[in-house]
């Protein structure tokens, strides 16, 4: 008998991209013997090649090729390869060589199979008798191949106590069968005014399905309750229909929907990034932490390889044991997201409003709006952050100086470069207190007294506030920036927090944090994930900034919350676009109990008429739960 040979071709190295592969020396019998033939005959079905496969065989199964798909289809093969094969016997007239397969099945993993192939000597060549047992060798004629996969239950994503976020339950589905429909702006109309939906978008969507006029288009998912109250408006609208179906619920409709995410039945953009053992039709987390954490909350499918004897009951030739998936523990506190989706409920303006634990960079509650909209602008959209920027450099000032009694002046307008910069609404205080320009918002205060810092001094500044620090949310989120002033324009813009600046309402929640314990931690949604970067403001700045931000609520521009005890905050009214006068977004960052906060509505208006309101609804919702 041979020694073993390993078998290697470096086309199929290159079909099945194997790293490992490369080539190798083959011990191989005599040339033209069965060994031969048996490499290529197994060359050929790694390259699935029937037709260089037939020429190889003594004679040609009617059903050859038809068995072959069968047996593909059946266990899903997505490749094979064979490492290996052995001269079993052989005489004058017949030979049998036991060679081993490693058959990829999609959404499974290998499956190891040892079988014989068997030749016949014609004259000086040898042939493969061809049989069932090529493929297994417990496979009779008639016998055919089948597979059964499964995943086990999806682990939860869990609050900060441990307690579940997310639970199996049902929605109803509202959609349309566009060839029913009697009236598409109809149809839009009644979404649009009972759920909220684009009509734009559902009108396009109703054209894009002409071609299959019988074929259910969904629009959106809605919980039990919800469809209660929407029912009986949208079920008289001609072409809108409703279907039941089994689903990941939160703890309410909304609730954190943009971080937790969604699943639903795999794309084909998620397909390719997930890879193996992922495969068309499986349920997968399609957005944020349910996506982000796919692998390990869905944990690994098991399954089985089955022969299917043609009378008897199926035998199980190999068994794929499968892992469960494993819970995810947040960061997030029932509580206070619930008080911050409470907070938003009515603002019809795109918003978002983080909260975060000051001595960790734990975040606590994270809701962006519109919830029909995939933007998650919480963590990614990023923005000029206006004044709430002016903590940051207040920070630089009282590093340099500066105290909070400090006598300054608050003209109409100031100088910077070539531009001309104005208070908003023209306001001026002549001269007052540090304490007073801060909490009363004055940029040309800010403007000629940034002027004086060295260099450096507010970049430095910002970076102790994380700004142009990477750091790992758990989702994407890009942090904030403060690209170095060019020139004094440049410069006078940045104090303010306008130019370049840029920020994500999370990022700006950290600022707030930080003057609380005096350290900035990077955010962190994971409870598990190590802590990231962190920096230390410059010794004695926080209780200074502490007494700004209270003086802010108690007698600036956000005093209209001035009824929440110990509330610290700066509000922030940011520039955008190029409209005259410009268009402006509401910021309100705030500081209480442990937690910074930040309340942001884009193209909102004024931070102190529109941001503090909502801020005031988040703390007082709050404060009655922990009643």
């Amino acid at each position: 008998m041979h020694g073993r040979a390993v078998i290697t071709w470096v086309g199929l190295c290159l079909l099945l991209l194997l790293p490992s592969c490369s080539p190798r020396v083959v011990k191989k019998g005599a040339p033209g013997g069965p060994e031969d033939v048996a490499l290529a005959y197994l060359d050929a079905w790694a390259r699935n090649d029937l037709g260089a496969q037939r020429q190889l065989l003594v004679q040609v199964p009617a059903d050859f090729d038809a068995q072959h798909a069968r047996w593909r289809q059946g266990l899903g093969v997505a490749a094979s390869r064979f490492e290996g094969l052995d001269l079993e016997a052989q005489d004058d007239g017949t030979a049998v060589v036991v060679f081993r397969g490693v058959h990829t099945l999609r959404g499974l993993g290998d499956w190891e199979v040892e079988s014989r192939l068997r030749f016949e000597r014609q004259g000086s060549r040898w042939r493969l008798r061809w049989t069932p047992e090529v493929f297994h060798p417990e496979a009779l004629a008639g016998d055919s191949f089948g597979r059964l996969r499964a995943w086990g239950p999806r682990a939860a994503l869990l609050d900060a106590s441990g307690a579940p976020l997310t639970e199996p339950g049902e929605v109803i589905t509202v959609g349309a069968y566009p060839g029913r429909v009697r009236d598409g702006a109809a149809v839009a109309s009644a979404l649009q005014s009972q759920l909220g939906l684009d009509p734009l978008r559902v009108q396009a969507a109703l054209r894009a399905a002409n071609a299959q006029p019988e074929q259910f288009l969904a629009f959106i998912d809605v919980r039990p309750e919800r469809y209660q109250q929407v029912r009986p408006a949208l079920a008289p609208v001609p072409g809108i229909f409703f279907r039941k179906k089994t689903a990941r619920l939160t703890p309410a409709e909304g609730f954190a929907a943009h971080t937790l995410g969604r699943v639903g039945e795999v794309t084909a953009e998620a397909l390719k990034a997930l890879g193996h053992p992922y495969q068309a039709g499986d349920v997968v987390g399609l957005s944020g932490l349910e996506r982000a954490q796919e692998r390990t909350l869905a944990g690994s499918p098991s399954g089985e390889v089955r022969l299917l004897p043609r009378s008897g009951e199926a035998v199980v030739l190999h068994r794929f044991e499968g892992a469960p998936g494993t819970p995810v523990r947040t960061t997030l506190r029932r509580d206070v997201q619930a008080a911050a989706e409470a907070a938003l409920a009515d603002v019809m303006r795109p918003a978002a409003l983080v909260a975060v634990d000051s001595a960790t960079g734990e975040v606590l509650a994270v809701a962006s709006r519109p919830l029909g909209e995939a933007l998650h602008r919480a963590l990614t959209g990023r923005y000029p952050p206006g004044s709430t920027f002016k903590v940051v450099t207040a920070e630089a000032l009282l590093a340099h100086g500066l105290k909070p009694d400090s006598r300054v002046d608050c003209p109409p307008e100031a100088i910077a470069g070539r531009r001309r910069f104005r208070n908003f609404e023209a306001e001026a205080f002549g001269q007052t207190t540090f304490r007073q320009v801060f909490a009363l918002s004055c940029n040309t205060a800010f403007i000629q007294l940034s002027a004086r810092l060295g260099r450096d001094a507010l970049e430095d500044a910002a970076r102790r506030f994380g700004f142009g620090v990477r750091y790992d949310v758990g989702l994407p989120s890009p942090g904030a920036s403060f690209p170095a002033p060019g020139d004094a324009e440049d410069r006078a813009a940045a104090s303010m927090g306008q130019g370049r600046v840029l920020a994500t309402p999370l990022h700006m929640a950290t600022v707030a944090a930080a003057v609380d314990t005096g350290v900035w931690h990077a955010p962190r949604l994971l409870a598990d994930a190590d802590a990231g970067p962190e920096a230390r403001l410059s010794a004695g700045t926080p209780e200074a900034l502490r007494s700004l931000m209270r003086a802010v609520v108690t007698e600036g521009s956000a005093k209209s919350a001035a009824s929440f005890q110990g509330l610290m905050g700066k509000t922030g009214t940011a520039e955008f676009g190029t409209a005259l006068p410009p268009e402006t977004h509401a910021w309100f960052i705030g500081l209480r109990g442990g937690m910074g906060f930040v309340v942001f509505v884009e193209g909102g208006g004024v931070g102190g008429r529109v941001a503090v309101p909502i801020a005031a609804r988040f703390l007082q919702t709050l404060d009655a739960s922990a009643r």
